[in-house]
C-alpha cells in the first residue's frame, strides 16, 4: 500500500495491489478495527471508520468484508488490540521515508522495520526527522475512463466541493483537500457518483529526491521489503520516481 507519489506509474502499484490483495485487505482490516475501537461501529458517529471504509472501498474491498470486519471489531468477545506506530527514516541518497505501522506488539515491529532500512542501505530515524518534508494532505485520485464529466467540469465540482486543488495526469485526475475538508469532499464527490482510485490523508512531498539506476533499484527493494510486513500499513516518501 505505497503512499503519495507521480500517478503515471498507478497502474503497476494497482497490479502489486491485486496480486497481494489478500494482504492489502487484511493491513485495511487492522485499521477498521482500530477505528472501531476507537469511536464505535456506526460510521455516521466516527469520522475516523468513515474514512477508512472509503479508503476500504477505493482498494476493492468488497462491501461484506468491510461489515463483516466492522461487526467482528465491535463484538465482545474481541480482545485485539492494535496500535498506531510511525517511523521516519531514509533511504539511498537522503530519500525521506514515513512508515505508517498497525501492531500488537511494538518490539517485533520496530525491529521488523529497522532491519529492512538497514538491509537496503537506508537508516531509521528519530521522530520528527524526515515528516517536517511533509504536508498532511487529503488526496483522491479518479481514473478518467470511470468518469464521463470533462475535465472542466470535475475541476469546478471539486473546488466547489471545497477541494484545495486539481490535476489532470495521462489518465488519472487528482484532487488534493485540507486533511480537514478530505471527507466532505469525498462525500460530495461520491454523492456525485464518482468513485475512486485512491482516496486517503497521506503524507505528500514538499520536494523530491531524484535517483540514478542503481539507488532507484535499492529503493524499489526498500519499498518492496516494507510492503512485505504485515505490520506496516503505509509508506510514504519523497522519491521523484
Amino acid at each position: 500500500m505505497s503512499g503519495h507519489s507521480k500517478w503515471h506509474n498507478i497502474q503497476a502499484k494497482k497490479g502489486k495491489a491485486d496480486a497481494a490483495r489478500g494482504k492489502v485487505f487484511t493491513k485495511l482490516g487492522r485499521e477498521l478495527l482500530i477505528a472501531v475501537k476507537q469511536g464505535g461501529p456506526d460510521p455516521a458517529g466516527n469520522s475516523k471508520l468513515k474514512d477508512v471504509i472509503a479508503k476500504c472501498k477505493a482498494a476493492n474491498m468488497p462491501n461484506d468484508t468491510i461489515n463483516s470486519a466492522i461487526k467482528r471489531a465491535s463484538g465482545a468477545g474481541n480482545n485485539e488490540n492494535y496500535e498506531e506506530i510511525t517511523y521516519e527514516g531514509y533511504g539511498p541518497n537522503g530519500v525521506a521515508i514515513i512508515v505508517n505501522a498497525t501492531t500488537d506488539n511494538r518490539n517485533r515491529t520496530a525491529a521488523d522495520v529497522r532491519h529492512v532500512f538497514d538491509k537496503a542501505g537506508g537508516s531509521l530515524g528519530t521522530t520528527g526527522c524526515v515528516s517536517y518534508m511533509f504536508n498532511r494532505k487529503g488526496v483522491i485520485v479518479i481514473e478518467k475512463a470511470s468518469t464521463d464529466m470533462s475535465e472542466d467540469d470535475l475541476m469546478l465540482l471539486a473546488l466547489d466541493c471545497g477541494a484545495e486543488d486539481f490535476s489532470a495526469e495521462e489518465e488519472f485526475y487528482e484532487i488534493t483537500t485540507s486533511p480537514e475538508d478530505f471527507s466532505s469532499v469525498r462525500e460530495s464527490l461520491e454523492a456525485k457518483g464518482l468513485t475512486f482510485v485512491e482516496a486517503d490523508v497521506q503524507m505528500v512531498p514538499t520536494t523530491y529526491v531524484d535517483l540514478d539506476e542503481k539507488g532507484a533499484e535499492k529503493m524499489e527493494r526498500l519499498l518492496e521489503r516494507l510492503d512485505e510486513l504485515d505490520d506496516v500499513s503505509e509508506v510514504f516518501h519523497n522519491w521523484n520516481e
